[in-house]
């Protein structure tokens, strides 16, 4: 919890990568990697476009089909599928079972 600048100089890392989908997207990122700068001059940002199979998914769009109990499998790495469903079941009170 807290300022990422925080984060990123408590770890002591030199970067923040950050994917972009859309030119929309850019502006905001943008905005912020400078903020970012000013917080903590010790690290850059890098952007990543991702392609063109995921370029319009935003995540609200994935909690949503999550939280109503659609197969988000497709759009999240297997890695963190499970994460992701376990702090949706716990936000609706709901224990999840695999």
């Amino acid at each position: 919890d807290g300022l990422l600048a925080d984060y990123v100089r408590d770890v002591g890392a030199i970067a923040i990568v950050k994917g972009l989908r859309a030119v929309s997207d850019f502006e905001y990122e943008f905005q912020m990697a400078l903020a970012n700068k000013k917080l903590y001059a010790g690290a850059e940002t890098v952007f990543l476009t991702t392609t063109a199979e995921n370029m319009y998914l935003s995540s609200s769009v994935v909690k949503q089909i999550a939280y109503f109990g659609g197969d988000i499998s497709h759009f999240v790495p297997v890695e963190i599928l499970g994460d992701i469903q376990d702090r949706l079941m716990q936000e609706k009170g709901v224990k999840h079972e695999y």
